[in-house]
């Protein structure tokens, strides 16, 4: 057990430089504040969103996240404000981050062309005492930081279809443990895009499509596929290069009201014969502003 947990915490030290720098939703296609801050105030309401998601379920010390986000159009609804407030969990690791946004839309014809800013942050929080851990490979090397950031994004969208490009944190960081070995938060960018179809009137496809960059590895691609049945029933298929294939659904509860589930039942990563799966619960709910009207169902 001593070995495992040793095992667990080296894994930590090295998830600022490689792993898991900023985490990835399955349903992101429902909330893209987390990646973007152009998404601010999309929904001509305050758009309130809870997220929680279990990471390798089975495996202990594996990612557990929570989130919080809430944002709203103001000033004759061309500017928006919001904020993301997000736990995320690994073995002995905690981050806990505070985000900032703000947006400005331009009207395009019948469609809206957003421009959004942030300022974030993060803290950071290794305590190898968690967990029993007594190595003296970690004696020491207990962490404890806290660092700011910016980011930026881009999104033009419609009734039916939207394309965006975010970096959330477009500030590289560096990061030493207590022999100085350095470690560094890489910058990422995030490109999605996606299409309604209506294949018939109560049954609409709606193809997803995220990109992942960053530096130091491949490029990432998460291909998803959601139908929707009688406005009320999304059911979608996902498949994450190098990581999962996932099966989600999301029900539309009234015209103000999202509850949705994934689960990521498969997994191509190393880890896959040590754990059950990642599940994904989301609540969305919109409360509607003076003199609007919120469109349902949600497509975005």
């Amino acid at each position: 057990m001593k070995k495992f947990f040793t095992i667990i915490s080296l894994i930590c030290l090295g998830y600022l430089s490689y792993g898991q720098q900023q985490v990835l939703f399955t349903q992101y296609m429902f909330n893209q504040l987390p990646l973007n801050a152009a998404y601010t105030g999309i929904h001509e309401g305050v758009s309130a969103s809870m997220l929680w998601r279990e990471q390798w379920v089975g495996f202990e010390g594996a990612p557990s996240t929570q989130t919080f986000s809430v944002h709203s159009p103001i000033a004759f609804r061309a500017i928006s404000l919001g904020g993301v407030i997000m736990r995320d969990k690994i073995g002995v690791t905690n981050q806990l981050s505070a985000r900032f946004m703000y947006a400005y839309r331009l009207q395009l014809g019948k469609t809206k062309l957003s421009f959004g800013l942030e300022g974030s942050l993060h803290h950071y929080r290794s305590s190898y005492n968690e967990g029993g851990i007594n190595d003296p490979i970690l004696t020491g090397a207990d962490q404890n930081i806290m660092k700011p950031n910016v980011g930026t994004g881009i999104l033009w969208h419609g009734n039916k279809f939207y394309m965006g490009v975010g970096i959330p944190n477009a500030m590289n960081q560096q990061f030493y443990d207590v022999e100085g070995s350095e470690s560094e938060l890489v910058r990422h960018y995030y490109i999605t895009g996606g299409y309604v179809f209506a294949i018939y009137d109560n049954l609409l496809v709606k193809p997803n499509f995220m990109l992942k960059a960053v530096k130091g590895a491949p490029v990432q691609a998460d291909l998803n596929i959601n139908v929707l049945l009688q406005n009320t029933l999304w059911v979608g298929m996902s498949y994450r290069s190098f990581e999962s294939i996932a099966g989600l659904v999301q029900f539309q509860l009234g015209p103000k009201m999202q509850v949705g589930y994934s689960f990521d039942f498969w997994t191509t990563t190393d880890l896959s014969a040590a754990h059950s799966g990642s599940h994904e619960i989301m609540l969305n709910y919109v409360f509607e502003l003076p003199k609007t009207k919120i469109l349902t169902p949600r497509y975005f």
